[in-house]
């Protein structure tokens, strides 16, 4: 059973609210959801709880900081929930700047001195060809297994980043 309010609320104010798309995307979710609850696999679980998390991030609530390793894994420390992008580094301590590769172009994001691990930090100054949402730099501290344990403290940040002129 599909209750329609919901779609409703997202599509008042938006012309371009594709119904046909959303149901299908909402059935396609949901039966994803039943097939893996039959065979036991939690990805689709894992990756709910991963959406939840980054909508908490972007209300400025408390989340669970490695959340987006539930996400779709895009390789080489790069994950995708819903929209965004996240981008990870572990790091003994934070940089002053930090240099990153983005739709084949390097650049250079300058890093707040006072700033502590772990830390998102979204990106402005970047292109946008392929990404609708954010781009979003992890700085994860390096550490043993003690810091399975701990429940630092996430400092999240807005900062812009510069393309590398060669």
């Amino acid at each position: 059973m599909l209750y329609h309010g919901s779609f409703q609320a997202l599509a008042r104010g938006n012309p371009a609210f594709d119904w046909t798309l959303e149901a299908w995307e909402t059935l396609t979710h949901e039966v994803r959801h039943h097939v893996e609850w039959k065979a036991r696999v939690p990805d689709l679980e894992a990756l709910d709880r991963a959406a939840e998390a980054n909508f908490a991030r972007q209300d400025g609530q408390p989340f669970d900081p490695a959340f987006y390793r539930d996400g779709v894994p895009l390789g080489d420390d790069r994950y995708q929930v819903d929209d965004d992008v996240f981008l990870e580094f572990r790091l003994p301590e934070p940089p002053l700047s930090l240099r990153f590769r983005w739709e084949s172009t390097d650049y250079d994001a300058e890093i707040p001195a006072e700033l502590s691990l772990p830390a998102y930090l979204t990106v402005t100054g970047v292109a946008r060809t392929a990404l609708p949402g954010d781009l979003v730099l992890v700085l994860q501290r390096k550490g043993g297994w003690l810091r399975l344990f701990q429940r630092p403290a996430i400092d999240s940040r807005v900062v812009p980043a510069k393309p590398v002129l060669t």
